[in-house]
């Protein structure tokens, strides 16, 4: 276990503590542009009153953030001028203001003034949203891109999930899935990541998944690529979600006849606040809405189960997928979501 090494600022009624921690992934993850066996995260410490809330900045290699850049954010920040975590709108407005990108690093100052504000009520935030956990879909499982053994393993291991999410987008996407259709017959769901580039390929791809039982398409084709995404979405017998093509609430009306519908993540939106915001849009837009993640502690997986209730797709396995997790949270039974009942975003250190 790393040594927690935090650096702290006291800014007026706040103080902050912060370090960076290296996240270690239990199998190596491939997806269609790269492979990693680590995830670089920000851990954060919000007190105030003496009561402290958690924050994570996950930063998986697309987003271009780092340590380094997260840092330098939370070190421009000044909260002196707050004299309230209750002032939230205007701390948030504050902060995604200093710098126009780096949304990992405003997530986590986001997260953890929720959970701080969340423990002051003494309710959890799914409650103070009004929000009912039983809404919640179950929430799939990633299986990454790989060989057939050691895909063959990483369904096993996935058993308890009544759906699977699965890494395409290279020359191995038919044994993919004939791989974990040789062991299941639970639902997929696929992930692309920009992987197709031609887009009557991906059509005919498309028309296959569906034989599959896939449920929908995720980010079929680069983002760029945005005609050629909205005549695939018109033509496609399987939804089409944006995931890299769909980063915050102002990206949403502008993707409404591109893709059937968006996936959230609380690093790419700046948090909790947006994500509720672009959850509520998209569906008042009639568009399908998915909750995702990074590669997460149980920090930010239970930042984002507090809005899943919203949703009709969830993918909260993050914290699964890594084996030095540093708190307890929301917790996955026989493939669902169970919240916690504890205030704020209900996490625990370990």
């Amino acid at each position: 276990m790393q040594a927690p090494i935090w650096h702290t600022r006291e800014m007026g009624k706040f103080i902050l503590r912060f370090r960076p921690y290296t996240l270690e992934m239990k199998h190596v993850f491939t997806v269609a542009s790269f492979s990693r066996t680590t995830t670089p995260v920000v851990l954060i410490e919000l007190e105030y009153d003496g009561v402290v809330g958690y924050g994570e900045a996950s930063m998986p290699p697309y987003l271009g953030e780092s340590q380094e850049s997260v840092i330098n954010l939370l070190n421009s920040i000044d909260l002196s001028t707050f004299s309230s975590p209750f002032e939230t709108a205007e701390i948030l407005h504050y902060i995604d203001h200093i710098q126009e990108k780096n949304t990992a690093a405003k997530a986590c100052i986001d997260i953890a003034l929720h959970d701080l504000l969340g423990k002051l009520m003494g309710e959890p935030f799914y409650k103070i949203w009004g929000l009912n956990p039983k809404l919640i879909p179950p929430t799939s499982f990633t299986i990454g891109i790989d060989t057939e053994e050691i895909v063959r393993r990483k369904v096993a291991e996935a058993d308890q999930f009544k759906i699977l999410k699965v890494k395409l987008g290279l020359d191995t996407d038919k044994m993919m899935i004939n791989t974990i259709r040789s062991m299941t017959d639970v639902p997929l769901c696929a992930d692309v990541n920009q992987g197709w580039t031609n887009k009557e390929q991906a059509l005919e791809m498309t028309y296959w998944l569906s034989e599959q039982n896939v449920v929908f398409l995720e980010q079929p084709m680069p983002k760029e690529q945005i005609d050629d995404i909205a005549w695939l979405t018109e033509r496609s017998p399987i939804p089409t979600i944006a995931d890299e093509g769909c980063q915050r609430y102002d990206d949403i009306i502008s993707l409404k006849d591109i893709y059937t519908g968006i996936n959230i993540k609380l690093m790419k939106c700046t948090g909790m606040r947006e994500a509720k915001k672009m959850a509520e849009l998209a569906k008042a837009l009639d568009m399908k809405v998915m909750l995702g993640c990074m590669t997460e502690t149980s920090c930010a997986i239970s930042a984002a189960a507090q809005l899943a209730p919203l949703v009709d797709w969830a993918d909260l396995d993050g914290a699964l997928l890594i084996s030095n997790d540093v708190y307890k949270g929301m917790q996955i039974y026989e493939g669902r979501c169970i919240l916690p009942s504890a205030p704020g975003i209900g996490i625990i250190k370990k």
